[in-house]
């Protein structure tokens, strides 16, 4: 079964698709990982997006239209894929996060947008989308929901490993055998691209290649005052999102610091934020082995203060277990399809603190009849990955 995941994450920066070729053999999930492509949102669209983000106000118009806007720039990256991907029998499109709802540490509501129906239109295959909610229904977080592929990917590892990943926030999965805890550890790259973003220390809208923080140095102080976050107090499973982490969040720590720091010394801090938090759980997992993905890996700055940070832990990327580091939650998305398809569930309990597992989406039918795989009685106990 060919199956395309799709995603933007919060980054807000575009649109990541990997085409997933899954075949069964006995408890094992074979996929061979095709056509992966990241399609930049175009620089209008972006920017009208994150300036509906909250906390800004926005409008229900607002919503409406981004919603179009944005399944529209999905469907063509489906088009695109499929073009040059080869037939599809499934599109899975999680869509763009604008809101993630947190109150008392439990997940009361999720929102993706990007309507599916404009992919199954331009495109004539079934689509699923609105992945996270069911979760949340049965008690979870509907986060990370990478987490299973992780546990799949990675259950045998020896004497357990940690699975990171740096997009806008960092989560964790945490695998032991068949156990596994996932959750968000907090920002990997979210405050670092806000104040890039603002201003306008690059055309990017990102710190490429962590030169600028590489050129700053740290102020203990304000990191001090950033780590006082409650948020890193709470218990997994957990999550959290730009409602929490934003530029006005930066502004606020700033001014109780009573800092008046330089651009490249407030990216440093920030880039090191990151580096303590995510290493503090690393530690406290006890894991010998950290598998990282996401843009955050890119950054050289941050990988350099994990190994520093973590010298008794092996410290890889996902491209080492055949999940490329920049392809690897389209391709968590496709495997969801693949599962809810064959109406197996496409969470893990401990990774979301769901009650139990569910069966993910809602399906829009593609240009012919909705047809399904037979059902399947058991899920796989493991994922193997090859390009």
């Amino acid at each position: 079964m060919r199956v395309l995941g799709m995603i933007s994450g919060t980054s807000h920066d575009g649109i990541d698709t990997a085409v997933v070729d899954f075949s069964l053999a006995g408890d094992v999930l074979e996929g061979r990982v095709g056509f992966t492509a990241s399609t930049p949102y175009p620089a209008e669209l972006r920017s009208r997006l994150v300036a509906a983000l909250p906390p800004a106000p926005t409008t229900l118009a607002q919503v409406c239209e981004l919603d179009t806007l944005i399944g529209q720039s999905f469907a063509a990256a489906a088009a695109d894929a499929l073009e040059r991907g080869g037939p599809l029998d499934l599109i899975v499109s999680h869509g763009q996060t604008v809101y993630h709802w947190v109150e008392g540490a439990h997940a009361r509501g999720t929102l993706q947008i990007g309507q599916p129906a404009w992919i199954a239109e331009r495109t004539g295959v079934p689509v699923l989308s609105d992945v996270r909610i069911r979760d949340i229904t049965a008690g979870g977080h509907g986060a990370p929901l990478v987490s299973l592929l992780d546990g799949m990917l990675l259950g045998g590892r020896e004497g357990g490993a940690g699975v990171l990943n740096l997009g806008g926030i960092a989560n964790m999965t945490v695998v032991r055998g068949q156990e596994l805890l996932a959750y968000d550890i907090g920002p990997a790259n979210a405050l670092i691209d806000a104040v890039v973003t603002s201003r306008g220390l690059n055309g990017r809208g990102f710190d490429e290649g962590g030169t600028i923080a590489a050129s700053g140095r740290v102020s203990e102080r304000l990191l001090e005052v950033l780590l006082e976050e409650p948020y890193y107090r709470l218990a997994a499973p957990k999550s959290t999102g730009k409602e929490l982490f934003h530029l006005g969040y930066v502004d606020s720590a700033l001014a109780r610091s009573g800092l008046d720091l330089a651009d490249a010394d407030l990216v440093a801090t920030l880039t090191e934020l990151t580096v303590r938090t995510v290493a503090a759980d690393v530690l406290a997992a006890g894991v010998g082995t950290l598998v990282v993905s996401g843009g955050g890996c890119r950054n050289p700055v941050i990988m350099r203060g994990l190994r520093e940070a973590l010298p008794g832990v092996e410290v890889a990327l996902s491209d080492d277990y055949g999940a490329p580091a920049d392809d690897k939650e389209a391709i968590a998305f496709a495997l969801i399809g693949w599962l809810s398809a064959h109406g197996l569930p496409g969470t893990a309990p401990g990774g979301t603190g769901a009650r139990a597992a569910r069966v993910l989406g809602a399906l829009t039918p593609g240009a012919g009849p909705l047809v399904l795989p037979a059902p399947l009685a058991t899920p796989p106990r493991t994922l193997v990955l090859t390009r």
